[in-house]
């Protein structure tokens, strides 16, 4: 798709899938900053800033990886994720955090259906996730589905118990009244999302991990919605996130 393609497919569905954005060398320099990041920066991180697996012992997330790294701090500053991400959230791209989903091999858990504002608190509500593919995501490793056109209206959401999405819709049937959209992808592809797409994934129960980047940019003119973070800081604080 061209930008107008893209910037019309994202304000109706609320997502866009970006097919073969990196090249097999950055994607190799990527891969290989998140390998030294998992082996040097990892084991001197505080419990925030990343999260565990039921078994306790594979990681699921990294938070803020970019307060941490200088790397990921220059790959969410490229020029052409810059330029991509400004026309789609109506202003001045303001980093928020870059952060990995590893789902990975056998052990990966679930996301539960939830709309990422309910974490973000941002008014207007013009906020993105671009979610770059470090490994393939398929139907069998849990690729992330969405629900296009759900973005509009940000619904009530509830603790969901689990670590890393502490956040769930309060009533998942909500989404069904969206058509539903699975983004496979292969490594070096992206999805972008608006922070209030209805988005889930599934466990990963196959041999291969589904290893992800995420990059979340704010418009510079958006505010903080506090009563949204005194409500996401509950649910927070009822999921225990490294125990």
């Amino acid at each position: 798709m061209n930008d107008s393609q893209w910037i019309e497919s994202y304000h109706r569905d609320g997502v866009i899938r970006c097919r073969g954005w990196f090249s097999a060398d950055q994607l190799s320099e990527i891969r290989a900053a998140f390998e030294r990041y998992r082996s040097d920066v990892a084991p001197e991180l505080p419990d925030a800033d990343y999260t565990l697996e039921s078994d306790r012992t594979t990681v699921r997330n990294f938070w803020r990886m970019n307060a941490h790294d200088p790397f990921f701090q220059s790959l969410a500053e490229r020029p052409e994720l810059l330029e991509l991400v400004a026309p789609l959230v109506q202003g001045e791209p303001v980093l928020m955090g870059v952060e990995s989903f590893n789902k990975p091999a056998r052990v990966g858990s679930p996301v539960p259906p939830h709309q990422d504002n309910a974490y973000f608190c941002q008014r207007p509500p013009d906020v993105l996730s671009v979610w770059i593919a470090l490994d393939p995501a398929t139907e069998e490793n849990g690729a992330v589905e969405y629900f296009l056109g759900s973005q509009h209206t940000l619904l009530p959401h509830k603790p969901s118990g689990v670590k890393g999405n502490s956040f769930g819709l309060a009533d998942a049937s909500a989404a069904d009244r969206f058509p539903s959209f699975l983004g496979t992808v292969d490594a070096g592809d992206m999805l972008v999302h608006h922070c209030q797409t209805i988005h889930q994934s599934q466990p990963n129960r196959s041999a291969s991990p589904r290893l992800s980047l995420v990059i979340v940019y704010r418009a510079a003119h958006t505010e903080t919605d506090n009563d949204l973070q005194q409500a996401y800081r509950q649910a927070l604080a009822a999921t225990p996130q490294n125990a």
